[in-house]
């Protein structure tokens, strides 16, 4: 999946990743997507607390090894 914006957040617990992901998503225009690396296993339902709380769009996640691929669009 083709994101507008990568950040990267693998070594960092929660709640960094979301407060990043937080952080660059309010710098962007809405329907961009951005895709968040991680690797706190957490980071999985985390992230779709966040999407739910926020409205922002949870596209997809997947798992590659211990690290953890977050695709979100931003609303």
């Amino acid at each position: 999946m083709d994101a507008h914006k990568e950040i990267d957040t693998r070594g960092l617990n929660c709640p960094l990743p979301i407060l990043k992901a937080k952080k660059a998503l309010a710098d962007m225009h809405a329907g961009e997507v951005l895709k968040v690396l991680a690797t706190d296993p957490g980071s999985l339902r985390d992230f779709q607390a966040f999407a739910r709380q926020t409205g922002n769009e949870l596209l997809e996640q997947s798992t590659e090894g211990n690290e953890f691929i977050h695709f979100l669009r931003r609303r």
